[in-house]
């Protein structure tokens, strides 16, 4: 898989050119390279948020995005993390974690196993603004993985820890 352009502010450089990644089932990656060389360029390229100019990403061994096939972000079974986190802010934490789920399972007891899973057990009736940063970035984590994804994205600041 790889972009051979992208556009940013008008301007065109090369962005993961001639990336080739194979990650084995089970297996944590860390993707680590300055700002703006691509990392948040390939996780929304896999999930589909983004397409590439070129190349082939297999997912799970089928095909998700080449020149002649693309599925969408919805059919991809990815979860994935903005480091904004994206939480709505009018729905408790337990209500930004079922977001996604089909009504039949948002009673079923995975939304609290989620909760503890990230260590925020007990505080499901909280809003997103009654939480700390790191705290609102697991309830995100906590999303991402309720429908229960074969492909789990996080994109981290690490700036904003002091490293790039």
């Amino acid at each position: 898989m790889y972009r051979d352009h992208q556009v940013v502010r008008g301007l065109e450089f090369p962005v993961l050119k001639g990336l080739d990644l194979e990650v084995p089932d089970g297996a944590v990656v860390t993707v680590l390279g300055e700002s703006g060389s691509g990392k948040t360029t390939l996780l929304r390229m896999i999930a589909g948020f983004d397409r590439p100019d070129a190349g082939t990403i297999v997912i799970d061994g089928q095909v998700v995005d080449s020149a002649d096939r693309f599925v969408p972000p919805e059919r991809r079974r990815i979860g994935y993390v903005a480091q904004e986190g994206d939480l709505f802010p009018h729905l408790t934490v337990a209500k930004n974690i079922a977001f996604g789920l089909p009504r039949r399972e948002r009673g079923t007891g995975h939304v609290d196993e989620l909760l503890d899973l990230v260590g925020l057990g007990g505080l499901g009736k909280r809003y997103p603004h009654q939480l700390s940063g790191g705290q609102q970035q697991r309830v995100a984590l906590a999303r991402a993985l309720a429908p229960r994804p074969q492909v789990v994205g996080e994109v981290i600041a690490w700036q904003a820890a002091g490293i790039n």
